[in-house]
């Protein structure tokens, strides 16, 4: 891969289905317009208990946070159910919306520090919300569908950010090192991390180190032989410690 194509994607996808008349439609009337923003208050109320540490969303509550009243939030959402999935789908939204771009070129070292600080910091930042996923008995197809899109984005980014290291493997070695990067990444190590006892600056890192150690293999590797050989193991190259063949006559 030339270095001129070694450019991480600057933006994260369209983690959920458009909100009606944001894309080319028709524009939305008053009223339209008004319940969205309400719904939408009413979501982000829910969101704002969930980063204070709550883990439950009685009714009350909500409508109290979001400056409604109890009877306005069962307008717009047919149960708590609902409210809690759309809530869920906004956050995964807002999480897109922070995803930057990363380098893909330079130190490794400067690489690995970027990738590292940015994932740290939005897995902190989701860990609410995911504890709450953990807890939704029937996910509807929006809220999967948009976790399904974050967590492949956030693999494509790794093959990006470490294509000079992933390059120097043959196919089945890639995928095995793209596979434990993925995972020492995501949200499962570090939240296996946090609830071990480690601080944030901890499990930052140790994700880090393990980064490190994981790309280290690379290092050792020799280049890609479109043959299936690594290099040195052509047919020319005796087996090491093997006596010379003896001379022509």
């Amino acid at each position: 891969m030339n270095q001129s194509d070694r450019r991480a994607p600057d933006r994260a996808p369209e983690t959920a289905d458009a909100q009606p008349g944001t894309g080319g439609g028709p524009p939305r009337d008053g009223r339209t317009e008004r319940g969205r923003r309400t719904r939408e208050k009413i979501a982000d109320a829910m969101l704002s208990l969930l980063d204070d540490g709550e883990t439950q969303f009685p009714a009350d509550r909500v409508a109290e946070r979001a400056g409604v009243s109890r009877r306005l939030v069962f307008h717009h959402f047919a149960d708590m159910g609902q409210l809690q999935d759309t809530a869920i789908a906004r956050r995964l939204d807002q999480l897109a919306a922070r995803i930057g771009p990363l380098p893909a070129e330079g130190s490794r070292e400067t690489r690995v520090a970027a990738l590292v600080e940015q994932r740290a910091r939005i897995l902190e930042w989701i860990t609410p919300a995911r504890l709450t996923m953990m807890r939704l008995e029937n996910p509807t197809e929006r809220v999967e569908f948009a976790t399904r899109q974050v967590l492949d984005f956030a693999r494509r980014r790794l093959a990006e950010v470490f294509a000079e290291e992933l390059d120097r493997l043959p196919g089945e070695r890639r995928a095995d090192l793209l596979n434990g990067l993925d995972a020492v990444t995501t949200w499962g190590a570090w939240y296996h991390w946090r609830s071990s006892g480690l601080d944030q600056d901890a499990a930052r890192r140790t994700m880090e180190a393990t980064v490190h150690a994981l790309l280290a293999v690379t290092d050792r590797a020799p280049a890609p032989d479109p043959a299936g050989r690594a290099a040195g193991d052509g047919p020319s190259s005796p087996p090491a410690g093997a006596p010379a063949p003896p001379p022509a006559r």
